[in-house]
């Protein structure tokens, strides 16, 4: 599929590839959207100051909060991106796991009866 093919020719894939395989099964779309949550109210939080308290009114400052707020958008986008489109492989966390239930067989424990000597 595409996302299989564009997630296959990832540099950072290849060189974990490279150094053997990832053990943990990373969520690449929520982890991105977690990312760029937190890095556009970072923004924010920085961009706070020169905004309401007239501290650090430097162009170059608002600049870096605009470049930050920018990175956090791509991230939080590529997540989306990424959850949307099903781009997440199976594996441990997924939900595809659940879904299929335990197929072990076993059947549910015989009920214990207490008997009143």
């Amino acid at each position: 599929s595409f996302c299989l093919s564009l997630v296959a020719d990832c540099p950072l894939l290849l060189v974990a590839r490279f150094l053997g395989e990832m053990p943990c099964e990373c969520q690449w779309g929520l982890s991105s959207l977690f990312i760029g949550a937190f890095v556009i109210l970072a923004a924010g939080v920085f961009t706070f100051f020169p905004v309401f308290l007239g501290l650090f009114d430097y162009p170059w400052y608002i600049a870096l909060c605009w470049l930050w707020f920018g990175i956090g958008v791509f991230f939080f986008v590529i997540g989306c991106l990424f959850e949307v489109m099903g781009c997440q492989k199976a594996g441990r966390w997924h939900n595809a796991k659940a879904r299929e239930g335990d197929d072990d067989g076993a059947a549910a424990p015989t009920p214990y009866i207490m008997i009143n000597a």
